[in-house]
């Protein structure tokens, strides 16, 4: 070794040499020294040996300036750098190193990828410090316990289509408590009753019913004026829904309470647009349709946890429910029949005919049924009646002389004169009886 090299050392290395000078002195043992070290005696006596063959450089390590055998090489960090620039520009290191791998068939760490957008000015660097901690609820024991529902408003085709669908769209997403699923996710215009009912129809008829859903104060799910308070009867549609169907409805009241959907959401906003992007996926049906068969389940083999217990909670549908579903997820509202046995609904006169399954009286209350495929029912103590709709407005309301509509046609017919009916009836010819007063 050159006597005039400099070399540098650390102070861990230089209490190290002189420990080894003592040793060498014979001022102490080679047990001592491996106590004073805090290494093994067989290391020291390989420092020893060291020491004393090339000097104070044989307490430094060997592989001191020189490359690692797992350095990336200069072609590949050059390649990398240029996809990062190109098309990862605006991902997240874990994304970015996914998509390496899936598309250019780079396999890097995510701690490579992510030292080298740093590097590039593509990522910044958050300080410990700057991570808020928070502490989680625990979650629930069983898969379908409990759902996490909420609806996310984002750009998520990055305005590709913004002429059509709008700047904005709205994500519906349902997570699993349990196991952290997205268990369903559908792409709707916006976050209304229709929406939400064609998303849990799907819902339903997929995985069964859960035990409870979890979601926010949005007018869709509850009643928020002041006399709901007092008044339990007051329900929106989807809650009258989910109690036909006994699925227990819990409202959050701040979004950190449902923080799992709510983080969801913020994982999707980075990652689903990028995918969607990568995809050239520029509608709402072709999104919805990448949502159910790729992404989700994707999704889920890489990030779900496994559940503390393996039952699954959701309950199954019978027949008669299943049959019962278009139904239940339409939107009901009360009219009374008029006296020409017409219903009047949203400007539209809906005429009742004579032949009804069930016997209708004037001012009777029936239901308008607005189903999810635009169809309109009218129903009376659970009978769909039998009506036409009328081009126009009728010119007069009449008071129509039939007494009720029945499930037969009404005959002209006239009880004859011995009729019990008519025993009571008094006519013109006959005496009025009256009390004789003295």
């Amino acid at each position: 070794m050159d006597q005039n090299q400099l070399i540098t050392m650390t102070n861990k290395e230089a209490k190290r040499y002189e420990i080894i000078k003592d040793l060498l002195a014979k001022k102490i043992d080679g047990t001592e020294a491996s106590k004073l070290l805090g290494l093994c005696l067989r290391q020291v006596k390989r420092i020893k040996a060291s020491v004393m063959s090339i000097g104070i450089a044989g307490v430094i390590h060997g592989n001191r300036n020189k490359e690692s055998n797992r350095k990336t090489s200069e072609e590949i960090t050059k390649n990398t750098k240029e996809h990062l620039h190109k098309t990862y520009h605006d991902f997240n290191p874990l994304l970015a190193k996914e998509k390496l791998l899936e598309l250019n068939k780079i396999d890097l760490s995510k701690e490579t990828v992510r030292q080298l957008m740093i590097k590039e000015g593509l990522w910044k660097a958050r300080k410990k410090n700057e991570i808020k901690k928070h502490f989680w609820r625990a979650r629930k024991d069983n898969y379908g316990e409990m759902q996490q529902f909420d609806g996310s408003y984002h750009n998520w085709f990055e305005g590709r289509n913004e002429q059509e669908l709008g700047l904005e769209q709205c994500l519906l997403l349902s997570v699993d408590d349990a196991t952290g699923k997205p268990t369903g996710a559908r792409f709707e215009d916006n976050e209304g009753v229709e929406a939400v009912f064609r998303f849990w129809e799907e819902y339903i008829l997929k995985h069964g019913l859960p035990i409870s859903i979890y979601l926010d104060k949005f007018s869709t799910y509850k009643v928020n004026h002041k006399n709901a308070v007092d008044n339990e009867e007051l329900m929106t549609q989807f809650q009258r829904a989910m109690n036909q169907l006994g699925v227990k409805l819990i409202t959050a009241h701040s979004p950190q309470a449902k923080g799992r959907v709510e983080k969801m959401n913020g994982t999707f906003q980075r990652r689903l647009v990028k995918e969607l992007r990568l995809a050239n996926i520029n509608t709402i049906s072709e999104a919805n349709i990448f949502l159910k068969e790729i992404f989700i389940p994707q999704f889920n083999k890489q990030f779900a946890v496994v559940p503390k217990k393996e039952a699954d909670l959701h309950r199954k549908l019978d027949t008669k429910t299943i049959n019962q579903l278009p139904q239940i997820f339409s939107v009901q509202s009360e009219r009374t029949v008029c006296s020409d046995y017409t219903v009047r609904f949203k400007n539209n006169y809906y005429q009742l005919q004579e032949v009804q399954p069930t016997t209708v009286y004037k001012k009777d209350t029936v239901t308008i049924e607005e189903h999810l495929n635009g169809e309109i029912k009218i129903s009376l103590k659970n009978h769909y009646l039998n009506y036409v709709q009328l081009a126009e407005r009728p010119k007069k309301e009449i008071d129509v002389k039939l007494l009720a509509l029945t499930n037969r046609k009404q005959e002209n017919w006239k009880p004859p004169q011995d009729h019990p009916w008519r025993r009571f009836l008094i006519n013109k010819t006959q005496p009025t009886l009256s009390i004789e007063r003295k």
